[in-house]
């Protein structure tokens, strides 16, 4: 082409501020002051100069865009209406900070192992977001309506706030990388909120869940082979493994290997979301072996009505006994036993306990799960809980 047409490259159609630029052969690509950027085609009908939209540059490429103005021009020289070149699409949908959300949880959503995860980001979204920000362009967002978002539950709600700014973050990222803002985004915690808002870390210090001493533990062990409920049978399988509460109140009996002594969680009820193997000493063998099974139920420890037990129901056992400690910090007495107590590697400790590795460069060369290794780890732990062998004996 000659040098009177396709003037722009695609580089300039993302970097060009606002303004009307030609590409030639009544082409135009218009910036508007907040970003937003589309392709016009200008024409005379007459003495007058008249202009017609061709889209977003998001919808229509620059190639799509010359090729449409191609078919225009010659509808021009023929005096007909170069409109009618346009192919009809669907009303565009506004580029807004509320559509953009809506499409970012669109995409990300497939990969949320919580079902319960979309339903908390609109919740999040529509109660301290969308108010302020949900209908401006996502290039006009700044600091100022960030702060009116966080300011006011920053310390009074300090994990609302957390979660609330690091969507904001996301989505915001996500209008950058779409080209709708080229500017900082101004909902980032570390070199610009960090800046103006207190840190909670600082003020109200790491919160921990609070956990039992593990010499307390045998005794408490003790009065929970007492209760014949299954929310104790539960608590003491869950002490007993190192399991989390969830993963415990939805075992079920198809998860155990009484041959093998291993009990298997499926990928989808970890956190990691990788299938993990717990080796289970004799003890806890005998222990499962004992407890009483509903016909048709699959689960260890169903509630009265047959379903998973609630987390409140487990924490209820402990506020009985009186323990001062929650549920999870058992896993935080056992890690703690593990440390001051015996001689296993570190890292055994940790895979007893399902964390991921966050060295990548040791998590690619650790493709065992060193099963055989824990299950001397959990003998020994069971062995310092002081659990007879009663039910070992009797199953």
């Amino acid at each position: 082409m000659g040098k009177l047409i396709e003037k722009l490259s695609s580089i300039q159609v993302r970097s060009l501020g606002p303004g009307m630029h030609s590409d030639g052969g009544n082409l135009y690509l218009k910036v508007r002051d907040r970003g937003s950027k589309s392709w016009v085609f200008r024409y005379k009908r007459g003495a007058r100069t008249k202009e017609l939209g061709l889209g977003s540059v998001n919808s229509r490429s620059l190639k799509e865009a010359r090729r449409l103005s191609e078919r225009m021009r010659h509808l021009v020289l023929v005096n007909q209406d170069p409109a009618t070149a346009i192919p009809k699409r669907k009303k565009e949908v506004p580029v807004t900070f509320r559509n953009v959300a809506f499409d970012y949880i669109g995409k990300m959503s497939p990969s949320w192992k919580n079902k319960k995860h979309q339903q908390q980001w609109g919740n999040t979204l529509d109660q301290y977001v969308f108010p302020v920000m949900g209908e401006l362009h996502p290039s006009e967002i700044k600091l100022v309506h960030i702060l009116k978002i966080l300011e006011p539950i920053w310390l009074l709600k300090p994990e609302t706030a957390k979660r609330g700014q690091g969507r904001i973050e996301r989505i915001l990222d996500m209008a950058y990388v779409m080209g709708y803002r080229t500017e900082q985004n101004p909902a980032k915690y570390k070199g610009i909120l960090d800046k103006v808002l207190p840190s909670r870390t600082a003020l109200k210090g790491v919160t921990h869940h609070p956990a039992v001493p593990y010499k307390q533990l045998p005794k408490l062990v003790d009065h929970l082979k007492t209760k014949n409920t299954n929310s104790a049978n539960c608590l003491l399988f869950l002490i007993l493994t190192a399991a989390r509460s969830g993963e415990a109140r939805a075992a079920s009996w198809s998860e155990i290997d009484f041959n093998e002594s291993v009990w298997t969680i499926p990928a989808d009820r970890m956190k990691a979301a990788r299938e993990h193997r717990v080796p289970l000493s004799q003890i806890v063998v005998g222990l499962l072996k004992n407890l009483p099974r509903e016909l048709g139920n699959d689960l260890l420890f169903p509630s009265l009505r047959g379903k998973i037990l609630s987390d409140s129901a487990v924490s209820k056992v402990l506020k009985e006994l009186g323990v001062q400690g929650t549920v999870h910090g058992m896993r935080s007495s056992f890690r703690e036993w593990a440390a001051e107590q015996t001689n296993y590697p570190r890292e055994l400790c940790e895979l007893s306990l399902a964390h991921v590795n966050r060295n990548r460069v040791e998590a690619a060369y650790q493709r065992s799960d060193l099963l055989e290794k824990r299950r001397g780890l959990m003998v020994d732990w069971v062995s310092f809980l002081k659990l007879d062998n009663d039910s070992a004996e009797n199953s």
